[in-house]
């Protein structure tokens, strides 16, 4: 198991090696894969997410950003930041998923759930107790993924609370999960 700022080598569900590298949202290619999944955005809703997100939001201990490599390019990302209790039903604890996404090229391989399950391990390291993400009903591989790896619908929060696309969702850890 690597360590929170750590990198791991693994197989895809094509055999081949992907680097997965802890980088921090500042990095130039979690800025270009962040761009990418904002056109994806604007392909799907209309308009890109407005949510604000800063570098700092995924430096730890409170929040981490990664991105899987496949022959040296990156390919996937996600991230998580540090939540308090608030309105809408957030907590002390919780940890926000921001910025999945793989590339189109390499989707198909297993890629967004070993990233899932990897910032879902390194936030439970990291003393968070529960994952809480919005998507919406226009990503419909992510609402099946998340589903299948046992998140639950949750009180609406952030700025898309009261869209009637926005889904959110909720995991809470029972102990560190599995890579």
């Amino acid at each position: 198991m690597e360590s929170i700022t750590g990198t791991a080598e693994l197989r895809d569900g094509k055999g081949d090696l992907i680097e997965i590298r802890v980088t921090g949202y500042g990095h130039p290619d979690a800025q270009r894969l962040s761009a990418e999944v904002q056109e994806e955005y604007v392909r799907r809703y209309g308009e890109g997410d407005l949510t604000e997100l800063h570098p700092d939001d995924f430096e730890a201990p409170a929040g981490l950003f990664l991105i899987a490599y496949l022959d040296g390019e990156p390919v996937a990302c996600g991230g998580w930041r540090a939540k308090q209790a608030g309105p809408h039903g957030l907590r002390d604890g919780d940890a926000e998923l921001k910025r999945m996404f793989v590339v189109p090229r390499a989707r198909g391989r297993g890629l967004a759930r070993t990233v899932l399950r990897r910032l879902e391990r390194t936030a439970a390291e990291a003393g968070r107790t529960r994952f809480v993400l919005e998507t919406g009903t226009e990503q419909p591989e992510a609402v099946a993924l998340y589903g299948s790896e046992g998140y639950d619908p949750i009180q609406k929060f952030g700025i898309y609370r009261d869209h009637p696309q926005s889904i959110c969702l909720g995991k809470e850890f029972g102990g560190v999960p599995a890579v």
